[in-house]
């Protein structure tokens, strides 16, 4: 754990802060003693417990007496004071070591579960806390015959809403990584349009709030969601403190001692345990989003790098031949046409290799593609080339069924990306099955042709890939095409949510059909050879 060494002026500052808020919230109390509706002074405590461990005892102990001495006028006498203030420093003390234990010094509001369990702990142990010092007062006869249950009700209330409403902002303005966050969180217009419908709220709601009844208090979850929702865990525990205060302030101000505080207090720490559920269900979500990104960055970054090494082998191949000719070249003496020429191929290669990193960076940065015209026979044969070595080595069958020469408009690096990551899935599926029966089978057919963006498809091209696997079903055909799910050990479930989204870039599609078998469908436009590819797509 992360020990926080406090520095001299921070026992000062909070003692003046403790004492700022304990008279703030002086507001209606019971027989004149520290029996308030609301205290969110004993919140400051608890954050500084956290981040001080029992070292925040004495100054704890010295901001309840000095409360007692200047803004209670010291109402039970020096030793009650001092005997009931070292009883609150030892109950807030156990309730802040609980705290320290569950969550440390940090991370007391990461998610739901951390905030559940501190609601639960702060209601615990300021009950008990509770119970033990209205108690305590009521044995020295401070608290009228048969008002104790009155009393515990009163201070309980007060003590678990201000914890509850307070606290959380408390800690995020304790550290400069919260202050810092919270400053970039909060520090927009929205949040003083929030802010401003709250106070309108609050005050058409109320209006006198020494005949309000409350009954309108639920208009007040409409600036709660706002913030909520908007701007998560921080925009909430900023809003929650201000209503809070600025009940506490018509209170005061209006000495509006008939109206049932507590019961407004509770409305109060029941909007604001719903606002932080909402905005920490909001921040889970929105890091798991960010976190989903950089995972597809990294997962786009990995097939790039696939393409990268297949893409540049030939271009680095020739340039190693041509290095090697004018390496030969020059022993020989030859510095004239031929050794240029040699060296005019070595620039065109290189250039070459650059415009294949250029493309593949582009597309999985922006999605850009570079559309040509692609004879689709050709395309195939390239690429199961490539695979004809290791399926005669697992004993796999590639059929490669004739048809009409068609010509799209596509991307070479990335369709033939898409092809080999079918080809790839096919090959794995096939060998679960006996020897025998590993068979692959490629075809391309016309389908039917449609009008898109004011120019024409002249039909498209459907090609097939079939495998002797599995084959898909129903279940997995729902999501084959989610990130993440996948049925190798080692895969991350990406290769197909990226193949289809290279096709759907190009303006055709990818899917799979539920069979007893594998397939899978692959449709792209097919365009004239002489017809220039649609602006929209470069």
């Amino acid at each position: 754990m992360h020990k926080v060494r406090p520095t001299y002026l921070e026992f000062p500052v909070f003692i003046a802060l403790y004492l700022l808020f304990d008279w703030a919230t002086y507001v209606d109390p019971l027989y004149g003693l520290n029996i308030t509706p609301w205290n969110p002074d004993p919140a400051l405590g608890l954050v500084f417990w956290l981040r001080h461990g029992w070292r925040a005892a004495v100054p704890w102990l010295v901001a309840l007496v000095s409360g007692e001495l200047l803004v209670r006028g010291l109402p039970m006498g020096a030793c009650m004071t001092l005997l009931s203030s070292l009883w609150l420093t030892l109950g807030y003390g156990v309730l802040g070591a609980t705290l320290r234990r569950h969550f440390g010094d940090s991370g007391v509001f990461d998610n739901r579960d951390r905030l559940f369990r501190w609601v639960l702990i702060v209601v615990l142990g300021a009950l008990l806390n509770d119970l033990g010092y209205i108690s305590l007062l009521s044995l020295a006869g401070l608290i009228p015959a048969g008002q104790w249950g009155a009393a515990v009700l009163r201070f309980g209330i007060g003590d678990v809403v201000g914890v509850l409403v307070s606290m959380p902002l408390f800690w995020m303005l304790s550290s400069s990584s919260g202050r810092q966050r919270l400053f970039a969180t909060v520090w927009r217009a929205e949040t003083l349009g929030y802010l401003g419908l709250m106070v309108g709220v609050l005050f058409l709601v109320f209006g006198s709030i020494a005949t309000s009844e409350f009954k309108h208090f639920y208009f007040l979850f409409l600036p709660l969601i706002w913030a909520a929702f908007r701007q998560g865990l921080y925009g909430t525990a900023l809003l929650v403190f201000t209503l809070q205060a600025c009940i506490g302030a018509m209170v005061k101000w209006n000495n509006a001692v008939d109206i049932a505080v507590p019961e407004l207090q509770m409305l109060d720490a029941v909007l604001a345990l719903v606002g932080f559920s909402i905005g920490i269900a909001v921040d889970e979500l929105r890091k798991a989003s960010n976190e989903l990104k950089r995972t597809l960055r990294l997962a786009a970054a990995g097939e790039m790098a696939a393409a990268l090494a297949h893409e540049l082998n030939q271009p680095l191949t020739a340039l190693g031949a041509y290095g090697k000719a004018c390496e030969l070249l020059l022993e020989r003496g030859e510095t004239g046409d031929v050794m240029k020429g040699a060296i005019q191929r070595m620039i065109a290669e290189s250039g070459r290799a650059a415009d294949v990193v250029r493309r593949l960076r582009d597309f999985f940065r922006t999605g850009a593609i570079k559309l040509e015209a692609l004879e689709v026979g050709q395309v195939i044969a390239d690429v199961t080339a490539q695979f004809l070595a290791t399926m005669h080595e697992h004993g796999v069958v590639l059929t490669v069924l004739p048809s009409e020469a068609l010509v799209v408009q596509a991307d070479r690096m990335q369709l033939e990306l898409v092809l080999r990551n079918l080809l790839a899935n096919a090959l794995e599926a096939v060998q679960e099955q006996p020897p025998e029966a590993r068979h692959i089978t490629l075809s391309v057919s016309r389908i039917a042709g449609q009008r898109r963006a004011g120019w024409v498809r002249h039909g498209c091209m459907q090609l097939t890939v079939e495998d002797s696997g599995q084959g898909i079903s129903a279940a997995q055909a729902v999501r084959l095409f989610e990130p993440f799910v996948s049925s190798k050990a080692s895969g991350l479930g990406l290769g197909l949510v990226l193949s289809r989204a290279m096709m759907e870039a190009h303006g055709g599609s990818l899917w799979a059909e539920v069979a007893t078998h594998g397939i899978f469908r692959l449709a792209l436009p097919l365009v004239r050879a002489d017809e220039a590819p649609p602006a929209a797509l470069v």
